[in-house]
Order: C-alpha cells, then sequence, then structure tokens
C-alpha cells in the first residue's frame, strides 16, 4: 500500500510462533528478512490490518496474543494490545509508527506470495542465525523474544494447520 500520510505511517508486524519456530518471509523489493507486516489502512484498525497482513503474506489466519480490556461503553471496542511498539524510519522524510504483534496460527495452508516474497519459512532461534542476508538486529530481537516467550504455550489449534513444507522457495 502507498503511504497514506507524507511524513509518518502507522503499521503492524506479526510475529506468528508455532513449535519454538517463528514464521518471516524474505521480502522480494527490500532484500531483508522480516515477519508478517504492512501499512494499516484507512478503513481499518491496527487487528484488522494484522489480520489481513498474516493472511495476505502467509496464507493462514492468526490468533493474536495480547491483553483486551474490557469495553467501558456504547461506542468503544476494546484492541488486544500489541506487545511493542516501535518508530522507524523509512527515509529521510518519512517514519513508520510500528505495532508488533505476537500470534499463533489457527488454520490454514502456509502459502508463499511470491510477488511480494522471495521466500517464506519457520525459523529456530538457531535458524536465524544462518539467514542471508542477515537479520537486522532489531527483528532478531523480537524474533528470540517471541519465540521465548510463546515456546511450550502452542495450542492444539495450532496442529490443525496444513502444512507443506517447513521452506517453500
Amino acid at each position: 500500500m502507498p503511504h497514506i500520510h507524507d511524513k509518518i505511517d502507522f503499521t503492524v508486524a506479526i510475529f506468528v510462533v508455532q513449535r519454538g519456530r517463528v514464521l518471516l518471509i524474505h521480502h522480494r523489493q527490500l532484500d531483508k528478512w522480516l515477519p508478517l507486516g504492512g501499512h494499516i489502512e484507512l478503513d481499518e484498525d491496527p487487528e484488522a490490518a494484522a489480520l489481513r497482513e498474516a493472511k495476505e503474506e502467509s496464507g493462514l489466519d492468526v490468533e493474536l496474543l495480547g491483553e483486551r480490556p474490557p469495553t467501558t461503553g456504547d461506542g468503544t471496542r476494546a484492541l488486544i494490545a500489541p506487545r511493542f511498539l516501535d518508530i522507524h524510519r523509512i527515509h529521510d522524510t518519512h517514519e513508520h509508527i510500528g505495532l508488533i504483534y505476537w500470534a499463533r496460527p489457527k488454520n490454514g495452508a502456509l502459502t508463499l506470495s511470491a510477488s511480494e516474497h522471495h521466500d517464506i519459512r519457520w525459523c529456530s532461534s538457531n535458524d536465524l542465525e544462518a539467514l542471508a542476508p542477515p537479520l537486522s538486529a532489531a527483528v532478531k530481537w523480537y524474533c528470540l523474544k517471541a519465540i521465548e516467550e510463546l515456546s511450550g504455550s502452542d495450542r492444539t489449534a495450532s496442529s490443525h494447520i496444513t502444512h507443506h513444507a517447513s521452506r517453500i522457495t
């Protein structure tokens, strides 16, 4: 999606973890390993953007993890809080505010979005070291943190996912 504003946009990053591995894509245009994610569109909230981006980029329906406060009244809908927030410079005059979510896969078939990505794969902590090009320090930190926090808490729902392979090229 094109930038909504000249100076700043809001984005989502979704670190999907299953069986001690995190799902990463090798972005075709940026030539970087990244989590699933993208811009929040004008007609959607951050949760909707995260669910849409996960489905578009991986073929998976995911469950966002985080705390959702009780609704406080009419006209208010509480959203799942992202695990982290960041702001990162895209170029000299444009930045992204990133809402960073943890997620688990619910169902679907892992599918490469060939027009956007070179590769999609599940990576263990050890696999992160072998990626080429290497992960940025920030993405690696988030990957390791997501794996650490979500390992051992995978749900039975994760077993309903169709896996064609752990790596699709």
